[in-house]
């Protein structure tokens, strides 16, 4: 399995790498996790310098697709080129979630018409304008679509992840494993309450409805 994390200049580095950690506590043969971008070297809203792992056009063809949010997102849904490959985003064939702002690039793509959704407080006015229901809450899925608003949120986004592409298991594993000492159970429990109700498979694996 693979997860692409779409992450541009201006990124958060709460949306793209805490979900990155998360993603990448899954060890399995063949279950992979990568930062794209449009350019090869990216910089975050705070000076972080990272290398991408892969290009968008890769990025497309993964099993799950997390839009990272930042300070460039407005600048990203002008942009003819970047769009123009995401365009071949497609929910019917993978999952597609976004975090914050990224909430704003799949309304432009036309990925959340009559789906409500989730965003951060400052990303919210535009996204109501593209047309698309914003919710009070920190997550919601509908099918393979998901968003997360704030930016703590991406631990959500990375538990349903890991619970549609390989198990509930190893997504409270994963969630265990990076919530702070003395109280994991409790943040296992907020991140399980968040994300199981938008659970609906009846099987572990993603690959039983897209095959």
């Amino acid at each position: 399995m693979h997860i692409a994390i779409l992450t541009f200049d201006g990124y958060n580095e709460l949306d793209s790498l805490i979900a990155l950690g998360v993603l990448n506590r899954v060890a399995e043969p063949g279950w992979r996790v990568s930062i794209a971008g449009p350019t090869p070297r990216l910089r975050s809203m705070n000076g972080v310098t990272i290398d991408a792992m892969i290009d968008l056009d890769e990025a497309c063809t993964a099993d799950a697709v997390i839009v990272g949010s930042g300070s460039k997102t407005r600048e990203v849904v002008e942009d003819p080129a970047i769009m123009a490959s995401l365009s071949r985003l497609d929910p019917s064939r993978q999952l597609l979630g976004a975090q914050c702002s990224g909430t704003l690039v799949l309304a432009k793509l036309g990925h959340l018409t009559d789906v409500p959704a989730c965003t951060d407080l400052t990303t919210k006015p535009w996204v109501v304008a593209a047309g698309v229901e914003v919710l009070n809450q920190p997550f919601y899925a509908r099918g393979n679509l998901a968003t997360a608003g704030g930016c703590l949120a991406s631990t959500y986004l990375a538990t349903w992840i890991i619970a549609r592409l390989h198990s509930l298991e190893a997504a409270t594993d994963a969630m265990h494993y990076v919530a702070p000492v003395g109280e994991k159970d409790e943040y296992v429990t907020r991140a399980l309450a968040n994300v199981t109700p938008f659970l609906s498979l009846t099987s572990d694996r993603m690959a039983d409805i897209v095959q």
